[in-house]
């Protein structure tokens, strides 16, 4: 069997769990015998896998050919005289139509046409201005692909990912699973972007199949989406059981309790709880230290907020932790991990964090805690709560190990190889029941 999948991250280059479940999910299926044809926008820096059936490849690196020109012309000549800008780009709905939205896709397709053959297109990857455009311009590689149709199936990893495994299912006609990690409720609450809301449910409507990282994250999809709860697929997120704690030699401060917070520094996560937490801690307890480890637009007005509450001597920013081994440093020299997100699809970080012998305080709004039933966990919103949990696991070192040693016994049956051996039964009935 072989897939088709489309990603936006892979390690090292990692900004939040996304890559970081991709490159378990390659490997999950890797180990499945499946044979996985990984294209990121670029694969600059990434070392090339070693197991043979997996290949990585670079949109930036696909040469346009005639034929690729060939089909831009047809795309664009089926869009003269109609409001719609893409055969792929066919939306559910009429209320995007003629906007900023499309006009800056129908830019992109108009420049790409009147590029020389041979030549290839731009991508960097990241999450900049240019993010809808390189979006876009990865939806045309999606359908270009789908012309050589050497693949069995096609697998997407959210929104950013959506277009190019709708533009590959529209020229091949293999089906296309849809795997949501986050969703854009997930990530801004009620102040979506509607342009990204509506290219997930464009994308979950024309999915044959979708994935849900968790029971949480599936019934927001039939919730917020409006889509049938039965061609949603729940299949969990695993974690990487190696660790490198010992190698690095990190000895935990006796003298005193670290309580980290790591993700980005956005709303989605609740770095502004974590806060007000602390300073309730802090009145009660003098030997801890609070470390917010990552970065995001919320930073400045939390750094603030932290001068203003005067627990900066106490209080540490470290920003964003641009690889691995700084990760794994932080987690083992931390007592207690706390994960208090407003809403969490899923959250392998909790898992890295028991890896490490670390006890944790999850939101019950996450998905990862459908799985880690020892482990304490709280609503985001009940900030005296959280404070009071957090000086119950500091004090309480019995009370720590025993959750510890259960979320350790609930990982032992967790791994990325169950999770792909679950994809994989899950293409095959779509490859031969013909639901497609």
């Amino acid at each position: 069997m072989k897939v088709l999948m489309f990603g936006w991250e892979y390690p090292p280059f990692l900004s939040g769990g996304l890559g970081t479940a991709c490159y378990g999910i390659t490997q999950g299926l890797s180990n499945n015998n499946v044979e996985v044809k990984l294209i990121l926008p670029s694969r600059r820096g990434i070392v090339p896998e070693t197991k043979t059936n997996i290949e990585i490849l670079g949109a930036d690196e696909i040469v346009m050919t005639e034929e690729f020109k060939s089909m831009l012309e047809k795309t664009l000549s089926f869009q003269k005289g109609t409001e719609m800008l893409s055969p792929f780009l066919s939306p559910y709905g009429t209320q995007l139509s003629g906007n900023e939205f499309f006009s800056r896709y129908q830019n992109v397709m108009a420049e790409i046409a009147g590029r020389d053959s041979g030549t290839i297109l731009a991508f960097t990857g990241n999450y900049g201005r240019d993010l809808m455009a390189e979006v876009f311009r990865y939806g045309l590689i999606g359908e270009y692909l789908g012309t050589l149709g050497d693949f069995d199936v096609i697998q997407a990893h959210d929104w950013l990912t959506i277009l190019a495994g709708i533009g590959a299912k529209r020229t091949s006609g293999k089906p296309l699973v849809i795997q949501i990690h986050a969703t854009e409720y997930d990530r801004s609450g009620d102040n979506v972007n509607g342009n990204i809301c509506n290219i997930e449910k464009y994308g979950m409507e024309e999915a044959d199949r979708i994935i849900a990282v968790s029971y949480y994250t599936k019934n927001l999809i039939v919730e917020k989406y409006d889509i049938d709860p039965h061609k949603v697929t729940v299949i969990h997120n695993a974690v990487e059981k190696e660790k490198q704690l010992e190698r690095l030699g990190i000895r935990k401060n006796l003298d005193e309790k670290y309580v980290l917070f790591l993700g980005r520094v956005t709303m989605q996560k609740g770095p502004d709880y974590f806060i007000e937490a602390a300073n309730l801690v802090l009145k009660k307890l003098g030997n801890v230290r609070f470390v917010m480890a990552g970065s995001g637009d919320m930073m400045p007005r939390l750094v603030e907020r932290a001068a203003s509450l005067k627990i900066t001597d106490r209080f540490h920013f470290t920003g964003f932790l641009n690889n691995r081994q700084q990760v794994e440093r932080m987690y083992a020299m931390s007592d207690l991990y706390v994960m208090p997100s407003v809403s969490e699809p899923f959250g392998i970080t909790a898992f890295e964090a028991i890896l490490y012998d670390v006890p944790i305080i999850l939101s019950k709004q996450s998905g990862v805690s459908e799985i880690l039933k020892g482990a304490m966990k709280v609503d985001f919103w009940d900030v005296p709560k959280l404070a009071s949990a957090i000086v119950n696991l500091l004090e309480n070192e019995k009370l720590a190990k025993e959750m510890v040693d259960s979320c350790k016994n609930e990982l032992r049956d967790i791994h990325w190889n169950n999770a792909g051996q679950k994809m994989k039964n899950l293409f095959h009935t779509l490859l031969f029941s013909n639901e497609f």
